[in-house]
């Protein structure tokens, strides 16, 4: 009588029985024990993990909305004010010596060097909001005139040319124009307090509309109209129309090591600032928020890694019996604790990337559609009109690893106390 043919399903199992297993033991018995947990510790885990990603994407959304804001902020900044501006000292008005514009061309990194005269003055229209019927209602603004040629920051040389009625071009930024109630092709009237002979006089100019500019910075799109720079020296008078020098740089960052070697080569006669020392206060103070921040919403991810603790906790209680055949087995104390800890290191992970993935969606769905806008009194005061969220790796990878080790500090103990169980007791426990 021959033998009965073997069973494939039997064979199949005593197959992967005897299938050795890959990579460490402590991993593979920590996966068992999240595989095969019970109704009390399937919630507890769950909850671990929920409580780990919220407080890892709140980190992530709060880091993000400080180094948005930052550098749209900065960039703003430089886009407005140049990367680093060279004053004349001394009280000297009129022109800067040429041979003096092209020593800065010459520096390293130096894309543009711009000469721009500042004054202050208003801008009056027939339709302007809040004015009077006659548009004598005057709106203060800053007067920048630019060398048109340029056509450097925010006008071109068509723009600010003079046409056949001989009114100057000017461009304005899109807030001043809608509050003149101007559009392009439209005339306006500037008046603007200089000095002529030693005393103080107003001078008037008629002006075209020739464009708006938008930068995003409230200040300057209310306030600043771009006109050609010997039409605001002649609005200001010989006497107080003074040149100044900013700077293009093919990298902002270098403004400071640009700054310092452009100090070296104009002597004591020029003023040379960046604009970090222009903002050195107010960057100081964004940088000391956003660590703030991260150390008040890092104690959210602090009380969520007690959630992923607690767990362990729980999983040490329901698995005693299983701990005490693992240690009579031979698994060494040592062996127990990494088990415990590959448990805990595999939820505080899972938690970690889930929260990180959630919050960089948050940023990129609140940034890409621009759903945090301010209204223009407000936009004034944060100097913003929409709330920018950027992710940065250096951000994101200081919380995440901020949320593991916190999670590997706080699964220590139980760990620890788990290898230290009497085998005995262990088997003996109900």
């Amino acid at each position: 009588m021959s033998p009965a043919p073997p069973d494939p399903a039997s064979a199949g199992c005593e197959a992967r029985a005897r299938t050795p297993l890959r990579g460490p033991l402590s991993w593979h018995l920590a996966l068992r024990f999240l595989r095969g947990g019970g109704g009390v510790l399937g919630g507890t885990a769950r909850s671990a993990l929920l409580a780990t990603g919220l407080g890892v994407a709140a980190m992530v959304v709060a880091m993000a909305l400080m180094t948005g804001y930052r550098s749209d902020l900065q960039a703003k900044l430089i886009r407005g004010n140049a990367a680093v501006v060279v004053y004349p000292l001394g009280g000297e008005a009129g022109h800067i010596d040429e041979r003096i514009v092209m020593t800065l061309k010459a520096v390293e990194g130096v894309r543009r060097v711009g000469r721009v005269v500042y004054g202050q003055g208003s801008l009056s229209s027939d339709r302007q909001v809040g004015g009077s019927a006659s548009g004598r209602a005057g709106t203060e603004v800053v007067l920048r005139g630019v060398d048109a040629a340029a056509g450097q920051f925010a006008a071109t040389a068509e723009q600010l040319a003079t046409n056949a009625d001989g009114l100057p071009g000017v461009v304005l930024g899109r807030r001043l124009a809608e509050k003149l109630g101007v559009a392009t092709g439209e005339p306006i009237r500037a008046v603007a307090l200089g000095l002529g002979e030693g005393r103080p006089r107003f001078r008037y100019q008629s002006l075209e509309v020739r464009g708006t500019f938008e930068t995003g910075f409230a200040e300057f799109d209310q306030t600043w109209a771009v006109l050609a720079r010997p039409v605001v020296e002649r609005l200001l008078g010989s006497d107080a129309a003074t040149d100044l020098l900013e700077l293009e740089l093919d990298d902002p960052e270098r403004a400071p090591e640009v700054a310092t070697e452009l100090e070296a080569k104009l002597g004591e006669g020029f003023l040379v600032t960046d604009w970090r020392a222009l903002n050195r206060e107010l960057f100081s103070a964004l940088a000391l928020q956003q660590a703030a921040l991260f150390v008040v919403l890092g104690l959210i991810v602090l009380v969520s890694t007690f959630h992923v603790a607690s767990t362990l906790v729980v999983l040490v209680r329901e698995r005693m019996r299983d701990i005490g055949a693992l240690a009579a087995l031979g698994l060494s104390p040592r062996g127990l604790r990494r088990v415990f800890l590959a448990y805990s290191a595999a939820l505080g992970a899972v938690g970690t990337a889930a929260g990180a993935g959630f919050g960089v969606a948050i940023c990129w769905v609140l940034t890409t559609f621009r759903l945090i806008r301010f209204e223009p009194d407000i936009a004034a005061i944060y100097f913003i009109d929409f709330v920018p969220f950027r992710v940065v790796p250096r951000d994101l990878l200081a919380v995440v690893a901020f949320a593991l080790v916190v999670n590997g500090l706080a699964s220590w103990i139980p760990a620890w106390r788990a290898g230290r169980l009497d085998p005995s007791a262990a088997l003996r426990y109900e």
